[in-house]
C-alpha cells in the first residue's frame, strides 16, 4: 500500500492558532509599512479601514471607523487571508507547481490579494477600479506583498511543518 500526504492542512485547533498568530503577525506588519514607514518616505499612507467602511456601507452595514478597523483586522487580516493561504493557494500552487519553497508563492498569494483588494473590493464598495492608479494603489500592492510573505514566513516559524 502507498500512502499519500494531502495537501491541504488538516482542519483543527493547531491550525487556527497558527491561522490566528500568523495572520496577527502580517497584519502588523501590513499596517506598519502602509500607516508608518511608506508616508515617512514620502508615499501615500494606507487606510484599508476605509476601504472596509466603503464595502460595510455598500450594504447598508454600519460604517464608522471602528467597524472598518474590525472588518480589517479580525475577519479578514487574522482569518479570511491566512485561510486562503493554507487552504486554497498554497494546496493549488503545490498541486500545480510543486514544492518550490516559500518565498516566491507567497509573495504571488499577496499580489493576488492586492488585486482582489484593490481591483475586486473597490469595485464592490462603489469606489474606482485600483483606485484610480493613485499613489495609494501601489502602496498597497507593496503592503499586500508584504503581508504575504509575512504570513508565510510567520507559519514556517510557529511550525516548520504545519503542512
Amino acid at each position: 500500500m502507498t500512502s499519500s500526504k494531502s495537501i491541504f492542512p488538516p482542519i483543527n485547533l493547531h491550525a487556527f492558532k497558527l491561522m490566528i498568530l500568523a495572520g496577527a503577525f502580517a497584519t502588523v506588519i501590513f499596517d506598519l509599512w502602509g500607516q508608518a514607514i511608506s508616508p515617512m518616505m514620502g508615499f501615500s499612507r494606507l487606510s484599508p479601514d476605509g476601504l472596509a467602511r466603503s464595502l460595510l456601507g455598500t450594504f447598508g452595514l454600519p460604517n464608522q471607523q471602528e467597524h472598518g478597523q474590525f472588518l480589517h483586522l479580525l475577519p479578514v487580516g487574522l482569518i479570511a487571508y491566512p485561510v486562503g493561504w493554507m487552504y486554497i493557494f498554497n494546496p493549488l500552487w503545490t498541486r500545480f507547481v510543486g514544492n518550490s519553497g516559500w518565498f516566491i508563492p507567497s509573495a504571488i498569494y499577496g499580489a493576488g490579494l492586492w488585486l482582489f483588494a484593490i481591483g475586486g473590493i473597490t469595485a464592490v464598495a462603489g469606489l474606482p477600479l485600483f483606485l484610480n492608479f493613485t499613489g495609494i494603489t501601489w502602496v498597497a500592492l507593496v503592503g499586500h506583498t508584504i503581508y504575504g510573505i509575512a504570513l508565510v514566513w510567520a507559519l514556517k516559524q510557529i511550525d516548520p511543518n504545519w503542512v
